[in-house]
């Protein structure tokens, strides 16, 4: 099977709660380009954001989060190595990051994974067959439950029937710091 390398970002919120994403941010996500699909879970705020994510990857999909003035779907589903993938902002459940109901959307999708940001913390669970990923906010600005306050971003790895999975998250504006997943994605039962 064909090897994917995927960047997944989300929540910048700039100029609104941001002037700009970290610089040691950007430098890591150039030093590890090129990726051949670009996600982003929503809440750019601004165009030029939208501009600068489109040059990402090979392939790029966003969606529109409840802060956006961008017209982006609402959803986007895509089948990579035969895995069904969704994307959505998150600001469609209550309480944010409730997995019993972000569950609901991945099966009314038909996904086995479900990208979604809204918390504005990163975070990776998988219940009832369903993997969950969240990469947090890439300015690490505050949302309406909080935040973890650090930049952070995920790079995926997919080659059937492995996905590795790296969150990036900077430290005291200086320091990246990952955290690295390997999951059998034919284990998603």
């Amino acid at each position: 099977m064909k090897y994917v390398k995927m960047i997944v970002l989300g929540d910048s919120h700039i100029p609104d709660r941001a002037l700009e994403i970290p610089r040691k941010i950007l430098e890591d996500i150039e030093k590890n380009r090129p990726y051949d699909i670009a996600i982003f879970t929503g809440d750019f705020t601004c165009e030029e954001v939208y501009e600068w994510f489109k040059g990402l990857g090979r392939k790029v999909y966003a969606v529109e989060g409840n802060m956006d003035y961008i017209e982006l779907p609402e959803y986007v589903v895509l089948t990579l190595n035969s895995i069904k993938m969704g994307v959505i902002h998150g600001s469609q459940v209550y309480p944010r990051g409730n997995i019993v109901k972000l569950t609901h959307i991945a099966q009314r999708l038909g996904v086995k994974i479900l990208l979604s940001g809204h918390t504005h913390k990163p975070f990776l669970k998988k219940y009832k067959g369903v993997l969950h990923l969240n990469p947090g906010s890439i300015t690490g600005v505050w949302s309406g439950s909080g935040s973890s306050f650090n930049p952070t971003y995920a790079i995926l790895y997919i080659s059937y029937p492995v996905l590795g999975i790296k969150f990036k998250i900077l430290r005291n504006d200086n320091d990246i710091v990952e955290k690295v997943f390997r999951i059998n994605l034919e284990r998603l039962t």
